[in-house]
């Protein structure tokens, strides 16, 4: 056994602490880290099952050109060559970087140093543009800095807690268990939930507020009137510290003249919103946390403005239990912000506007070029590639095909690129499919970095096994090429800690306490120092080495003044409305147990049995207004494209809205990619897109037929009219329709799944029913079951048959019947705690033999619940469903 690692979770912006131990044989185990401030032990469902998806079976192993194995000599020659032609043909204008908060920080830093100091253009952005630029931006308005002026423990401080546009439940589950055992432990705590959706987070809410989509800024400009009017202001911290106050309170006075007329414009009832503003203005010590239901939106930079404004008005900041708190959305975005990966950013937090910083870098770097004025952000930078005057873009550690908006654009623009480089652990994904060149990196338990959190804490991350094939860390990949390119003296790093100590002593170059951000308290670390590196939160100064909790505690901002800026915002709406044509408002979010585009969480059986089929969640009266069944197939339409999706009928949906989750590719789902079906509209300040309101309409599909095929391989259904894979186990599980009918069903599955081999099969015509089964050595490879209609048999049963070598008379029997026979146990049902693997028919079983009352009682006897909490209130639920058929018998 080898010594145990400690590192920290590639997820979300949480930045858990995690332990890693391999055993003799190569197996990893995982535990929370108790010891990091972050998550004090906890794990989400995503970090505990992080071991499940540690596979090579995916992975990009070898360089490749052109599809074709090379080595690495000649593909970083490839690529170096490539873009040094670009750059003295068109310019360095007509090449882009586009990189990930998937990075660690010290790739980060050599990305943006490499494209804004040597090559010489900003052309450098980040999917983080996506989760959390209006924050920068607000902060950037209000303080002076992008600062985060808060820690996790002002959560648990808090009197008052306000998620607005946050599903913390789902999307920061430590934090959001953080909050739940605060709660518990101060029951006069209170908190409130502002989101459309009724969110499993609004379940520890004493107050759900399901506003109108996108009225955000008209709440908070209605709030901050609603305490200036009655007095509810700090006028010492006002005249002191801030400036902009009379302007900010007239605007939104102006906009939101009452209570009533804010509760109209949100469509919440006014006695509800009075009691939320009554509970605002008489607590002292509030912590608004806001997340991509604020940030991605055409006027997200407005809205956390109109947010923080209510802070600054009651001088709620820079203490204990109080401040606006961003939830950031990838591990290391923040880390990008403070190495200069947005293409309006400088490293360290100085600015590209600025003559005087842009020469304190230059120098610095010793670099022949600066880039004298803002990159293309995210989604103006694909469109150059549309429009031919980007040739030349390397991606890394990302997936653009799937994840910006209008998203079929951006796979036509990186089509007909001349050069599109891509560094990624994954082979297959929808955007590796379009690289010309593809270099195997190292992620998450191979490389060695730091990251940021969003509470500012630099943790690092640690390897703890060796990466397979050829596979490399992103940072040296970066300073290969830019060797190749003759910049080699800049980038003639051999460790990631060089970098790390380059990138501190930059933060604290001629800053003296100028720039919130700070690291040269690090910047004599060498490598042990490095490698010892406990979690700590910026800045970090030779007078402050053990870090700084929360900012702006002596209410100096960095501000030209020092004064912070209520900025005077006019709330404005969605820039498409829903109309005749499209009636309803798309949102886009996340489920659970899964994680962006589904290439590690993809790969584990238990995330995947929470939620495995992508869906479309629409409140009763719409869906009775269309004609729409639960569960049945239907199409979700915009402007720009369509998904094939399951419905989902809940009364948690706010009426006139439809929420689709993110996560679906073409790797996983035969039309699934939502943000193909999002307008690249943007904030025209952060330039972050408007994900969470698209104008659609929804119309039931009509099947001939419905099935399942589990396979022990992943398999190739393009003929198929619709169908999703997921993993179940050890194999892949498919559910399948098809709109036309089959006749001829024996061909059809041969066809589809391939011929030879050994086939036992069973068709009853009249019923409209097939069922087949392939065997391959003996063992069970692919199993079919279809009917025109009815309902199919449990897979579970049929899910052992895979593990077993030769298969008996019986087994071939149980093959075809759904029935795996002897003492298999029954079904576990739809898995509600991924953590533990507990299935919803046991908890069921459970409550009902064990006449179980509790939450408590339910985790002590099953573990459910007792992790990461997030699946407390699917569990709760579950007891009131119960109690409910109790009552009704």
């Amino acid at each position: 056994m080898e010594a145990a690692v400690r590192t920290t979770c590639p997820y979300c912006g949480v930045g858990c602490g995690v332990i890693a131990q391999v055993d003799a044989d190569g197996q990893v185990s995982l535990k929370g880290d108790p010891d990091h401030p972050a998550n004090h032990g906890k794990l989400c469902s995503k970090g505990t099952a992080l071991a499940d998806t540690l596979g090579s079976q995916d992975r990009l192993l070898c360089p490749e050109v052109n599809g074709q194995r090379t080595d690495w000599n000649a593909a970083l020659n490839r690529v170096a060559e490539g873009f040094a032609r670009t750059i003295e043909e068109h310019g360095p204008e007509s090449v882009a970087f586009y990189v990930s908060g998937q990075l660690l920080t010290e790739a980060y830093y050599v990305a943006n140093k490499l494209m804004k100091g040597f090559i010489g253009a900003a052309n450098i952005d980040t999917n983080s543009r996506l989760c959390m630029s209006s924050s920068v931006a607000g902060y950037k308005r209000a303080f002076g800095a992008d600062a985060v002026p808060c820690s996790y423990e002002d959560l648990e401080l808090a009197d008052l807690v306000v998620l607005v546009g946050s599903n913390a439940a789902w999307c920061h589950p430590v934090l959001y268990r953080r909050i739940v055992d605060a709660k518990r432990a101060r029951p006069d705590m209170r908190v409130v939930v502002i989101d459309p959706r009724r969110t499993d987070t609004a379940e520890v809410a004493d107050l759900h507020l399901g506003v109108r989509p996108g009225s955000d800024a008209v709440l908070f400009s209605g709030l901050l009137g609603y305490l200036f009017r009655n007095g509810h202001l700090d006028r010492d911290f006002v005249d002191a510290h801030t400036q902009g106050a009379s302007a900010a309170v007239s605007a939104a006075m102006a906009s939101v003249p009452s209570l009533a007329s804010a509760a109209s414009q949100c469509g919440v009832s006014a006695r509800a919103l009075a009691q939320f503003f009554e509970w605002f203005a008489a607590t002292e010590r509030t912590v608004t946390v806001f997340s991509q239901g604020i940030n991605q939106s055409s006027s997200g930079t407005d809205k956390v403005n109109t947010i923080i404004n209510c802070h600054l008005l009651t001088g709620r900041i820079g203490r204990p239990g109080m401040g606006p708190f961003s939830f950031t959305g990838q591990p290391n975005a923040m880390g990008g912000r403070e190495v200069g990966g947005l293409a309006n950013q400088l490293a360290a937090h100085l600015e590209l506007s600025s003559g005087r910083d842009r020469n304190l870098v230059q120098s610095f770097w010793g670099a022949p070029r600066m880039a004298g004025q803002a990159g293309l952000k995210a989604v103006d930078l694909f469109h150059a590639i549309d429009a031919g005057r980007i040739k030349a873009v390397w991606i890394m550690a990302t997936n653009p095909v799937d994840s910006l908006p209008d998203a079929d654009r951006v796979r036509d623009a990186l089509k007909r690129c001349p050069l599109v480089v891509m560094s990624d652990c994954v082979r297959q994904t929808d955007t590796t499919a379009l690289a010309h060149v593809l270099f195997p990196a190292s992620t998450w338990g191979e490389r060695e970095g730091t990251v940021t959190n969003s509470e500012r804490r630099v943790s690092r991350q640690r390897a703890f096994r060796a990466a397979p094939g050829e596979a490399r860390a992103d940072w040296w990949i970066i300073s290969q090429v830019a060797r190749r390119m003759g910049f080699g003296e800049a980038f003639a790093y051999e460790s990631p800690a060089q970098i790390f100590a380059e990138h501190a002593r930059l933060t604290g170059l001629s800053n003296g306490r100028r720039r919130a951000f700070d690291l040269s308290g690090l910047a004599a670390l060498d490598q042990a120092g490095y490698d010892a590196l406990e979690p700590v939160q910026w800045p970090v100064r030779a007078d402050r080495p053990e870090g700084t909790a929360r900012l702006f505690e002596d209410g100096r901002f960095f501000t030209d003044t020092g004064r912070a800026q209520l900025v005077a915002v006019t709330p404005r709406g969605p820039v498409h409305a829903p109309n005749r044509e499209y009636p309803l408002v798309l949102n886009t979010g996340r489920v659970r147990d899964h994680w962006h585009t589904l290439t590690r969480t993809g790969q584990s059986a238990r995330l995947s049995a929470h939620v495995s089929e992508p869906y479309a969640e629409l409140h009763p009266d719409d869906a009775g207004r269309h004609g729409i069944e639960d569960g049945s197939l239907v199409r979700v339409v915009s402007a720009r494209g369509e998904v094939v999706v399951r419905t989902r009928v809940s009364e948690r949906q706010r009426p006139g809205s439809v929420f689709v989750p993110m996560h679906w590719t073409d790797q996983f789902a035969s039309c699934a990619r939502v943000d193909s079906l999002v307008e690249a509209v943007v904030d025209p300040i952060s330039g972050q897109p408007e994900s969470k309101h698209t104008p659609v309409r929804i119309e039931s599909l009509r099947t001939a037929w419905h099935g399942f095929l589990l396979s022990r391989e992943r398999l190739n259904l393009e003929a198929v009219d619709y169908w999703i894979c997921a993993r179940a186990g050890q194999t892949w599980r498919y559910e399948l329709a098809g709109v036309a009918d089959v006749q001829d069903w024996a061909g059809w599955a041969r066809e589809v799944l391939g011929g030879g081999a050994d086939w036992i099969e069973y068709s009853d015509a009249a019923a409209g029913r097939y069922r087949a089964a392939r065997i391959v050595d003996g063992r069970l490879d692919v199993c079919l079951f279809v009917a025109r209609a009815g309902a199919l048999p449990g897979q579970e049963r049929l899910l052992p048959l895979f593990d077993r070598g030769t298969l008996s008379a019986a087994d071939r029997l149980a093959a075809l019947s759904g029935q795996s026979g002897g003492s298999a146990a029954a079904p576990a049902g739809p898995v509600v705690c991924a953590c533990f693997g507990v299935g919803e028919t046991r908890i069921q079983e459970a409550i009902t033999k064990q006449g179980l009352t509790t939450v408590e009682a339910i985790g002590e006897l099953l573990q459910a619940g007792t992790n990461c909490g997030s699946c407390v209130p699917e569990l709760r639920r579950l007891l009131q469903t119960e109690a409910c058929g109790r009552e009704s018998a």
